[in-house]
């Protein structure tokens, strides 16, 4: 049996993931938003405040979105893709310390410096995204992506389990109050972000700057040669659909429930029982993808969210709310490794940067597509319930027009094509 998983170089890509996830589970998904509006923006109507932060995490998506796939030609062209995560990462970090001592009533500050760190965020998973290939064999790629992604899941739910009891009970750590405590989670976030960092810096390793024309031309000619494949086309099609559902009910699952409802505590303790289901299963879809085919367990996944989204018509208790999440849990760990694995075999290994730039700018321009149907359906329809069940429109294309994509056999994950 191969034991890939002992490498220094699969644990250094994966803790990667480890390090940067807590930034995602703090301070993206919980403690930003909630000091915004109790903190930064106090006097600012609620109104306000959410325009704002909506606003802000747009810019942050749109820069990203325009940036990335010329980085990663950049990078390609340079072998420099660990040396362009660390910038990412040293601007995300930087940024995401520097909240922690902004002052009450500042947002006109808070704002922009925590979009500087979520575009370090977002670009930076891109390059740790394009490394995969420096790690993994197209033969183990289901595993360790899956690795990574569970990885990351553990990573930034240990840490936000830590963050949310100091928030809770600050007297425990010898904190005076909540706001002395948010900024120590601002603060945990940006060490742990940068330590479990650093490994990748020294064992894994980077490819040969493949190009001698501009970043710019090489670019064009990979949007040629994507436009001109109808595998990689239509993958990238199907992706951008579901991956677009699958951010929007993570965004707005907290949201969700606040309008049925369901008290801050229960909000968090979802948020925490999806980290932790989402570890395991994302381990456990590795080993499916190889044996039935990654293409496969991805439709498996999305069939999975389909039924999550006719269950938020009928959803009226705690406990059933519950059960979405551990749903939810379940199979979104899976159905981002399966696809960023099965992507990394149908594109050339050599200019991974550039395509999984490719890759992550439709991550990005699909952030407005789902917010944008959900919150038109549920204003029509005056139900929260059928705003959120409308994603299963997007569930619904992405997964037939992933099923309609013929992946060649070698690139399939398993015998099964």
């Amino acid at each position: 049996m191969s034991r890939w998983y002992r490498r220094p170089a699969v644990l250094a890509w994966a803790l990667t993931a480890w390090a940067n996830h807590g930034f995602a589970t703090t301070v993206l998904v919980g403690f930003f938003p909630l000091f915004l509006d109790s903190y930064w923006a106090a006097g600012l109507p609620g109104t306000r405040s959410t325009l704002y932060l909506g606003l802000a995490n747009s810019a942050a998506s749109l820069v990203v979105m325009m940036i990335a796939p010329w980085l990663g030609a950049y990078a390609d062209r340079r072998g420099q893709k660990k040396l362009w995560l660390g910038v990412c990462t040293a601007l995300g970090v930087a940024c995401t310390a520097l909240l922690a001592v902004i002052g009450r009533g500042a947002w006109p500050w808070a704002l922009p410096v925590f979009a500087l760190a979520s575009i370090g965020f977002y670009a930076g998973s891109s390059f740790q995204d394009a490394l995969l290939v420096q790690v993994a064999a197209p033969a183990e790629a289901n595993r360790i992506s899956s690795y990574g992604y569970a990885a990351g899941y553990l990573g930034g739910g240990l840490l936000f389990l830590l963050n949310v009891l100091i928030a809770l009970h600050p007297a425990w750590f010898g904190l005076p109050d909540k706001v002395a405590a948010t900024r120590l989670a601002f603060l945990d976030v940006a060490v742990w972000w940068a330590l479990f960092t650093l490994p990748l810096f020294r064992w894994v390793p980077e490819a040969a700057s493949v190009a001698e024309a501009p970043a710019w031309q090489e670019l064009r000619a990979t949007l040629r040669k994507v436009f001109a494949d109808p595998t990689v086309r239509g993958f990238l099609l199907a992706y951008w659909l579901y991956i677009d559902a699958i951010g929007t009910l993570q965004q707005m699952a907290a949201d969700f429930g606040s309008k049925l409802g369901l008290p801050t505590p229960a909000l968090i303790q979802a948020l925490l029982l999806v980290q932790f289901i989402s570890f395991p299963s994302a381990l456990y879809f590795g080993r499916l993808g190889d044996r039935i085919g990654a293409r496969r367990a991805i439709l498996i996944g999305l069939g999975v969210f389909l039924f999550v989204t006719v269950w938020a018509l009928l959803l009226r208790t705690m406990w059933q709310f519950y059960t979405l999440a551990a749903l939810v849990g379940t199979v979104q760990g899976g159905v981002q490794s399966l696809s960023r694995s099965l992507y990394s075999r149908l594109i050339p290994r050599e200019r991974a940067g550039e395509y999984f730039g490719l890759y992550n700018m439709l991550g990005k321009f699909a952030a407005f597509l789902g917010p944008l149907l959900v919150g038109v359906t549920a204003t029509l329809s005056g139900s929260s319930r059928i705003g959120v069940s409308s994603l299963l429109l997007l569930f619904g294309a992405g997964a037939v027009l992933l099923w309609r994509v013929r992946v060649p056999p070698a690139a399939a994950g398993s015998a099964a094509a």
